[in-house]
């Protein structure tokens, strides 16, 4: 098929375009390429620069070995040892009230507390008193008559005598000697067995006399009770404070009525004051230092810890509220905490110790306790922080940062007790740092003696 004249002009053009496309691009790539290398030519190079290391900057301290005692810390609420309900002991209407009853106030002992209305329990007594005194009367009457009565007795038995003697005598005349008459015999008789029957009236009454004067003795003895009893009631109606105290509770007011058993007011003796701490049981078992068991008892049971001092720290200020108290004895064990409940004494001394400006240790503050027990033998302290959580810790060998593993026998306050892994002489970094490279360069800008 033949083309027109300008389609076969058109493709006769085309290699010529592609060629001469292709001449301009490279021109102009290479006079980009020659602007870049007079560039290149033009800037001047970069001075060169030495690497060196970069050290890190920390503290060290250097082992040394000694005995440091443990210290156990716990925590309680501070109580006073003594804290007596006082209730009334009989039922009536209060007529009397200490003037300062309130709470808080300090009361001492022998103050009236309160009183009850005493009349009827005075009534009671004076009722008493005179059983009492008639019983007294009749034991005394009682003994009068029956020395009277023994008295007469004896000329009782003198006439029974007589009365028999002539009854004898004129019977013998009668039947003998037929002289008197038979009428007189049985007069003499009669007389005779009379004399015979008071004798026997008195005797027996005699004899009666020790019963009757026992029966008035217990009676009497009976009366006294009652009489006893009627002044103790009426002394109840006067309540008064046992010892030097502070009021801690009040439930009663003047003209009320009271009863027995009812807690009316709540006295707290402040003299002696204790701490009752739990404390881990595996600390108890480790550090705890008991006195020896005396034996002979089946009672088992703790032994009384060794009597040493503690310390004591209000919570609310531990640097400038502190005082001393003493050990004294194991409470309770608690299965479910795991925990052994001790008892830290305070004695009025001491919780009055402190200094102008200071409060002294009352009951309600909540305080740290530090207990001392058994001394670990040639150990290390460090900051806490030194020992990471894995027990290991950073130390300077030859310059450089090297990790040794360490065995912890105890942490306590902000330190770390460690008692094995380390050598004398050792310098341990005591400064803080996080997750450091191995065997980083170190530059020691301190060093304390451990």
């Amino acid at each position: 098929m033949e083309c027109n004249t300008t389609e076969c002009n058109g493709m006769k053009n085309t290699p010529k375009r592609l060629i001469k496309r292709v001449i301009i691009s490279s021109a102009v790539i290479a006079v980009g390429f020659a602007g870049m290398l007079a560039l290149a030519g033009m800037k001047a190079p970069p001075a060169e620069v030495t690497s060196t290391e970069k050290a890190i900057f920390v503290e060290t301290r250097t082992v040394a070995f000694e005995d440091v005692p443990v210290s156990i810390t716990g925590f309680g609420d501070v109580r006073p040892l003594e804290v007596v309900t006082l209730s009334p002991e009989v039922s009536g209407r209060i007529v009397h009230t200490h003037p300062r009853l309130r709470r808080g106030e300090i009361i001492s002992a022998g103050d009236v507390l309160f009183k009850i209305d005493p009349r009827d329990y005075q009534a009671n007594l004076d009722e008493a008193d005179a059983s009492v005194a008639q019983l007294k009367m009749t034991l005394e009457r009682l003994t009068i008559q029956k020395a009277t009565d023994e008295k007469r007795l004896v000329n009782v038995k003198r006439n029974r005598e007589l009365a028999q003697g002539e009854y004898r005598r004129l019977k013998n005349l009668y039947d003998i000697d037929k002289i008197g008459t038979r009428s007189g015999v049985e007069a003499a008789e009669q007389a005779a067995n009379n004399a015979a029957n008071q004798v026997d009236l008195l005797a027996q009454t005699v004899a009666l006399y020790p019963i009757q004067i026992r029966e008035a003795r217990s009676s009497l003895a009976a009366a006294n009770a009652r009489r006893l009893l009627a002044e103790t009631r009426l002394n109840r109606c006067t309540v008064i404070a046992p010892f030097d105290g502070r009021i801690a509770q009040i439930a009663l007011e003047k003209g009320q009525y009271v009863s027995p058993g009812m807690g009316a007011v709540t006295l707290a003796n402040d003299a002696v004051l204790e701490i009752r701490v739990p404390i881990d049981s595996r600390d108890a078992r480790q550090w705890l230092v008991f006195e020896p068991n005396p034996g002979g008892s089946d009672t088992q049971w703790f032994s009384r810890p060794v009597d040493v001092p503690v310390t004591i720290r209000w919570t609310e200020d531990p640097e400038g509220h502190a005082w001393e108290g003493r050990l004294h004895r194991i409470v309770a064990v608690d299965a479910k905490t795991r925990t052994v409940t001790v008892a830290v004494r305070i004695t009025d001394r001491d919780g009055k110790h402190h200094a102008a400006g200071q409060l002294p240790l009352v009951e309600g503050m909540f305080c740290s306790v530090d207990i001392p027990g058994r001394t670990l033998k040639d150990v290390v302290r460090l900051p806490r922080y030194a020992v990471t959580h894995e027990n290991t810790v950073y130390v300077v060998s030859d310059g450089r940062l090297k990790t040794l593993s360490v065995t912890i026998a105890r942490t306590q306050g902000d330190e770390a007790i460690i008692s094995g892994g380390l050598t004398p002489g050792t310098q341990v970094i005591v400064t803080r740092l996080v997750e450091p490279m191995e065997n980083a360069l170190l530059n020691i800008t301190a060093n304390r003696a451990g």
